[in-house]
């Protein structure tokens, strides 16, 4: 089956499951009705028909492709007079998946991508699913292969037609794009099928992937609200549960903005009377405290100098420009011009180089102190032992191990006594006839002790006389 064929099913069904939750959320608050009728459709004729024009009869094929299904919810009042029913809105939720991108030629699956929906296709589709709209229709398009540019910069304003379009991201998540005035925040957020705690679950994973950007500053939660296409609320309910779950993360205000940085672990341990007071009396303590103002002026000193570079990059980009002008143009009085206008943009660069050189100065001062309160914290929360305490049990270590060692040399000399004891003559000079050679003998043989004994010679001369035969 094509990749791109499955991610299209895929896209389908997540959309209109998740939309279709919000949709029931939202009926009586955010549309209108008391009545309500959910229709569920879908383009299974159009799709066979393409399938029958490739010559392609599988079922199989046919249940795995997208449907083009969508959802029509329609609301609906009692009149004054209380007979009959009077039609209050429309909402539809759409998904566009022509056949030909995502249909296999003659069993061949497509090897390019989908093209994306383009602004006449999606006009089209929009006067199909809502012909004759006399009542206010809140309509949402969702395309798996996504939509052109033309379709984002358009401005639609259709007669009483208020129209989203929906199209997943590649780094995850859902894009809502309203192209007409009427289209809210709101309006924009019912058709997001991604729920809050996959969208919280999203962050999350982002500040894990950029936990190395906390040692040195903080993470803005309106920078990754924009680059995940989340809210900045949400992104800050994330900031939050972070710092509820780990003890050195902090969230600090600025303005409308949230701000995550990393600061001091407070002491979970219990402190003494004594400890308390020497503490509160004497100025001490308060390393933890420190570091978490410092940790909290570092973050917002690198989202400063983190906007200075984005401007600079930008004025970067100018020059550029200017310069690809000047060389182009020949004219001199444009040239003249040009060359003014690049002057001051290198004057702005260097005047905002300068700003970000002494930002940076100062991120690395205040980490060189958070760094030295850091170490002065640890090793307060370490409570070592006096090196009087160290020696004193040094030595005790010693003289236990002494004592050890003779302990265990005369437990070995008294085994070795008590096996002496236990073992009897009788046992020892058995053991010495296991070491001596047996002789074997069959039953009723006679032991060799009782035959007559030959002369030692002759025994000798007919030992000598059978080796010669085998060593011939």
């Amino acid at each position: 089956m094509d990749t791109e064929t499955h991610k299209a099913l895929q896209v389908e069904t997540e959309f209109l499951a998740g939309v279709e939750h919000n949709l029931r959320q939202a009926r009586g608050r955010q549309l209108r009705g008391a009545i309500w009728d959910l229709a569920r459709l879908d383009e299974g004729v159009a799709l066979r028909t393409a399938l029958t024009d490739r010559r392609l009869f599988d079922r199989e094929l046919l249940a795995r492709m997208p449907q083009g299904r969508r959802l029509v919810l329609r609301g609906f009042e009692r009149p004054w007079w209380w007979f009959g029913k009077r039609q209050t809105s429309v909402t539809i939720a759409s998904v566009l998946a022509p056949p030909a991108e995502f249909l296999p030629d003659r069993g061949e699956t497509v090897g390019a991508a989908p093209a994306p929906v383009g602004l006449s296709e999606l006009l089209s589709h929009v006067r199909k699913i809502a012909p004759d709209p006399k009542t206010p229709h809140l309509v949402a398009v969702c395309s798996p292969s996504g939509f052109a540019d033309e379709v984002k910069r358009s401005h639609l304003d259709l007669p009483n037609v208020t129209l989203l379009v929906v199209e997943p991201r590649d780094a995850g998540g859902w894009s809502v794009t309203g192209l007409g005035e009427g289209a809210s925040e709101a309006m924009c957020a019912l058709f997001n099928p991604e729920t809050t705690a996959k969208r919280i679950a999203r962050v999350r994973e982002e500040i894990d992937e950029r936990s190395a950007d906390l040692l040195t500053g903080g993470l803005s939660a309106e920078d990754m609200a924009e680059r995940l296409g989340l809210s900045p609320a949400v992104v800050a309910e994330a900031f939050r549960q972070a710092a509820l779950t780990d003890p050195e993360l902090r969230v600090s205000r600025a303005g409308s903005n949230a701000i995550l940085f990393r600061g001091a672990a407070t002491e979970d341990d219990d402190m003494s009377m004594g400890d308390w007071i020497r503490q509160l009396f004497g100025g001490s303590g308060n390393e933890a405290k420190k570091i978490n103002v410092l940790s909290e002026r570092r973050a917002r000193l690198a989202q400063r100098r983190d906007r200075l570079y984005e401007d600079i990059a930008k004025l970067e980009h100018r020059e550029r420009d200017l310069l690809e002008q000047g060389r182009q143009n020949k004219s001199p009085a444009v040239r003249q011009r040009v060359a003014s206008q690049l002057a001051q943009h290198r004057r702005d660069m260097g005047r905002l180089n300068t700003t970000a050189s002494m930002l940076s100065q100062q991120i690395n001062v205040i980490s060189t102190h958070i760094h030295n309160l850091t170490l002065i914290q640890q090793g307060q929360m370490a409570r070592l032992p006096a090196s009087e305490e160290l020696a004193n049990d040094a030595v005790r270590a010693e003289e236990m191990l002494e004592q050890l060692k003779s302990e265990t040399d005369l437990v070995s000399t008294l085994e070795s006594g008590v096996n002496e004891v236990l073992v009897s003559q009788e046992e020892l000079d058995i053991l010495k006839e296991f070491d001596e050679p047996a002789a074997a003998t069959e039953p009723g043989e006679v032991a060799p002790e009782s035959l007559p004994a030959e002369p030692e010679p002759r025994r000798r001369d007919d030992e000598r006389t059978r080796r010669e035969p085998e060593a011939n």
